[in-house]
């Protein structure tokens, strides 16, 4: 026997035209466009959200240097390619995975800015633990929990800044989340290069760079209280009129209404019909076909992105560096260097080119670009063994310092922007959630543990793991299944993944007011039936057709 729900929806949003081309194409080119004062807001926002980001730079970072700190190694009575080492890394990352997988949850329940200042919180908690340590004990701990703030901000604020992001800028905007976490990088860098100059007899040369994560820690959790939160969230939950007020602060240029209350529509028509058709959960991810792949998608870009080898790389490269001949403070001085090239090129890529060239093909850059340069890494190696050869061993450098640059162009903005923008919103809390969570943090827990013993047994062939795996996996796989997202509404890419239609295939492809209307109905009746309480459709649809610019 057929449901109320189901008669309704053979009903009339089957039969609705798709609108006039000439009206899609005017609103398309207002859509383009955007004032100065809104593109700079935004960018403002994004930047101050991005502190999360530098969070986690940091204290990926940071562990570079305290373990190449004289003192750090004889207080704890290890050396830099002790089990001991990767412990201290893959417990971070461990930490972060149950983190991300967490932060599904807070996200939906508490919202985007409430799950970015429990991650502050929590971040400035095992900070405190981290520098003043007495044992092994309580570094590991402190390394878990300051893991578990980050995860959660790793996830929250990617889908955050793309929620809040006008679709012409969304590029940029979510790219700034590597941008921050490259500063990150840099600042724990030149902050272990300056600590590393104090006595090897004092302490100090480890537990300031520890301690100062608690400084961008405070900021985040006292400045996000001045930030807005997410509309579609707010949308989500029904607060329609907070909802909207924050969207036209961000997307209303004076000119634009047509193309905001477009918008509005896009929002709220796809909000209600995925409600009427799904229940939140983790089990509706991978039920529905098109949700199940956006998922995998989002879940396979960051696990390409780990084994690209950056974070190899990024932890242990004063270990890399000593192989070539550069030791003690020398290798953390490269160290600092090669974390200032990546942020660099990071962003002349997101500010000019990325949301000109798209996000497909700087992928495919990346992985080709990333794999011959490991090539090189290895070759030189090979031909350097004790690092003895100074035209060598600076080539090994170069190498190096290329992957950086290669990946700033490529998988480290657009893991974040492609991962965050395919997602529906029904599931972007924990979808967002298992791909960061599984697809970046288990993956990089697993190369955190196993890369120094690779490093201390087969040394400069363990740079092929990572070409092999790009060659027979990651460069196939983005060729041909991976779709291009530029310049799409979060709610356009809805239909991309549809296959030409709405994935959910309850509505038309040029959303308008009726539908808007048709759409909460249709998600009203749903809750009746699933035991809800009824929505009040004559206050919506009359608060619809008053909320205009």
């Amino acid at each position: 026997m057929e449901s109320k729900l189901d008669v309704e929806s053979k009903g009339s949003l089957s039969s609705l035209a798709d609108g006039s081309k000439d009206r899609r194409d005017r609103l398309q080119a207002i859509g383009d466009t955007m004032g100065f004062k809104n593109s700079f807001y935004n960018v403002l926002l994004a930047m101050f959200a991005g502190t999360g980001s530098f969070l986690f730079g940091y204290d990926s970072g940071v562990m570079t240097d305290v373990i190449a700190s004289p003192h750090f190694l004889g207080y704890f009575n290890t050396v830099k390619t002790s089990p001991i080492i990767g412990a201290i890394n893959s417990t971070f990352n461990g930490g972060a995975v149950f983190g991300a997988l967490m932060g599904g949850l807070t996200m939906d329940r508490f919202g985007r800015k409430k799950t970015v200042q429990i991650g502050a919180f929590i971040a400035a908690v095992g900070a405190i633990l981290q520098c003043a340590a007495v044992n092994l004990a309580m570094i590991l701990v402190g390394r878990i929990i300051a893991g578990w703030a980050v995860g959660l901000m790793s996830m929250s604020i990617p889908v955050y800044q793309a929620e809040c992001a006008h679709p012409k800028m969304r590029g940029l905007i979510v790219g700034l989340t590597q941008q921050m976490i490259g500063i990150g990088f840099i600042v724990s860098t030149w902050i272990g290069y300056g600590c590393h100059h104090a006595p090897d007899t004092s302490s100090f040369q480890w537990r300031f760079p520890l301690a100062f994560q608690i400084l961008p820690a405070l900021m985040l959790l006292i400045g996000f209280l001045w930030l807005p939160e997410s509309p579609r969230w707010l949308i989500e939950n029904d607060r329609m009129e907070e909802g909207f007020k924050i969207l036209k602060g961000m997307h209303f240029d004076g000119t634009n209404e047509d193309w905001l209350n477009q918008e509005y529509n896009e929002i709220r028509a796809t909000i209600a019909a995925e409600k009427a058709i799904t229940a939140p959960g983790w089990r509706v991810m991978f039920t529905v076909s098109q949700w199940r792949t956006r998922l995998i998608h989002g879940t396979l870009v960051q696990v390409f992105t780990q084994f690209s080898g950056i974070n190899a790389i990024g932890y242990y490269q004063t270990i890399m560096y000593e192989a070539l001949g550069f030791t003690g403070s020398r290798a953390i001085l490269v160290a600092g260097i090669y974390n200032c090239v990546g942020p660099i090129a990071n962003a002349i890529f997101i500010f000019f080119i990325l949301d000109r060239v798209g996000r497909k093909r700087p992928l495919l850059f990346g992985a080709v670009g990333i794999t011959l340069a490991l090539i090189c890494e290895a070759t030189v190696n090979s031909q350097n063994p004790n690092g003895e050869r100074r035209g060598l061993s600076i080539a090994g450098v170069f190498f190096l310092f290329l992957v950086s640059v290669i990946f700033s162009c490529s998988f480290g903005p657009i893991s974040w922007v492609y991962m965050s923008e395919i997602m529906p919103m029904q599931i972007r809390g924990r979808g967002n959630a298992f791909a960061t969570g599984i697809g970046n943090w288990l993956m990089a827990t697993f190369i955190a543990q196993v890369s120094p013993t690779a490093l201390g047994n087969i040394g400069w062939q363990y740079y092929f793991v990572f070409v092999a795996f790009n060659i027979v996996v990651t460069i196939p796989v983005i060729w041909f299944f991976f779709k291009e997202t530029n310049g799409l509404s979060l709610e356009g890419i809805d239909m991309l993944f549809g296959d030409g239609q709405r994935a959910l295939g309850t509505l038309p492809k040029e959303i308008k007011d009726e539908d808007v209307e048709d759409a909460v109905r249709r998600e009203s009746i749903a809750r009746q039936e699933k035991g809800g309480v009824e929505v009040d459709e004559g206050h919506l649809e009359s608060e619809d057709r008053g909320r205009k610019v």
